[in-house]
């Protein structure tokens, strides 16, 4: 252990911080390193990457040549002043990650790592965030007695106390410089507003979705795509908003991950516009499975009562037929074997905690034939000859 690392470890069990500790794998927009195992070279630590609270994370330069590794405390260059925060990936991967990100920058416009934080560092950094809370209360307060139409979601203070960013969201353009004046006499620091989306703001306090898994938007998601009721359309899901939206008010962005399956499966699909005339009856759209490659029509064109379900071939084979004049005898063949009809199965029927247990009728025969066999002599066999 050097003599940083023991400054450090002192200094969180004075202040007993046991959120000092970096556990990679449990941070908002963390990246698995999978160039862990390969040997490090000379000078591969020239740039890193630093994570601060929540999802802001930023790549610095090591002009001290430090050897850094992930989860160390470092502080680096800020405008002013400077700021505390972990390092969240070294090595080659950071090159990978700045192509993923298209930061285009040389390593001399990066700002820079001064040295790894020390247990004054550390103290004044974790002060700093006690402050967050209240200071973010304040704010709302403060902007609510301003007449501002806008919700401060969350302020994070710079590692020496001079500065703290208040982030926010706003249906239109805010005009804040009274805001700005009021807060900085009141915290004695500088201001910065900045602007963020719905989307972001969720990221940032992060959650658990409707699926039970944590919030996309604070695991893995940096680009966020515009959802429309387009893609929930092509999905046949229920234009319904309260499944539909997610936890920031919007479109869940989970509608657009399997979004290209279901266009790239329609593509070959009839037109749905189109009643199906038969001898029988005449047949109108309801649903379609997509992935099963079904259409179910009923007979009237206000319910859904009485749904047959076709093939996409079936449909396609009597729309030509009624494009040409001609109407077929019955909707469905007379030697079709497939089953419309969707059949619903028991998932958990082979999970019962009973099911290797073995019956008493079976378990009172195996311990009768087991008794048998224990009171049973062993006769030796004659020899005739």
């Amino acid at each position: 252990m050097t003599e940083n690392e023991d400054i450090q470890g002192q200094a969180a069990e004075e202040l007993r911080l046991p959120e000092i500790k970096y556990k990679p794998g449990l941070n908002k927009l963390d990246s698995f390193n999978w160039l862990k195992d390969i040997p490090s070279v000379p000078d591969e630590n020239e740039i890193v990457e630093v994570r601060f609270k929540n999802t802001r994370k930023g790549f610095f330069r090591n002009v001290n040549a430090l050897r850094l590794e992930t989860g160390d405390i470092v502080a680096v260059e800020a405008s002013p002043g400077h700021d505390i925060g972990r390092v969240s990936m070294v090595g080659h991967l950071v090159r990978e990650q700045l192509k993923k990100m298209k930061a285009f920058q040389t390593p001399e416009e990066l700002k820079k790592v001064y040295r790894k934080a020390k247990a004054v560092d550390i103290q004044k950094w974790e002060e700093a965030r006690k402050l967050e809370i209240p200071t973010m209360l304040r704010s709302r307060k403060i902007a609510e007695e301003l007449k501002l139409n806008m919700k401060i979601g969350d302020v994070e203070y710079q590692g020496d106390k001079t500065k703290a960013i208040f982030y926010y969201i706003a249906d239109e353009r805010v005009d804040f410089r009274q805001l700005i004046k009021v807060l900085a006499d009141e915290f004695r620091i500088r201001v910065e507003m900045r602007q963020i989306g719905a989307r972001q703001e969720a990221g940032r306090i992060g959650g658990i979705g409707s699926c039970g898994r944590e919030l996309c938007c604070s695991t893995y998601i940096t680009n966020f795509i515009s959802v429309t009721t387009t893609h929930a359309k092509y999905q046949e899901l229920s234009l319904n908003p309260q499944k539909l939206a997610g936890q920031c008010g919007k479109l869940k962005c989970c509608l657009n991950f399997e979004l290209d399956c279901y266009v790239d499966a329609q593509r070959s699909f009839p037109s749905r516009d189109i009643p199906l005339e038969s001898m029988e009856c005449t047949a109108y759209f309801q649903k379609v499975e997509v992935h099963k490659g079904l259409y179910w029509y009923s007979t009237d064109s206000r319910t859904s009562a009485n749904l047959i379900s076709l093939p996409v071939d079936r449909v396609r084979e009597i729309q030509e037929l009624n494009r040409k004049g001609k109407k077929p005898d019955k909707l469905r063949k007379a030697e079709d074997n497939w089953e419309a009809e969707p059949v619903s199965h028991d998932l958990l029927k082979n999970n019962s905690l009973t099911r290797f247990d073995q019956p008493e009728e079976k378990k009172q025969k195996h311990n009768q034939q087991h008794g048998r066999r224990k009171n049973r002599k062993f006769i030796p066999k004659k020899n005739n000859k």
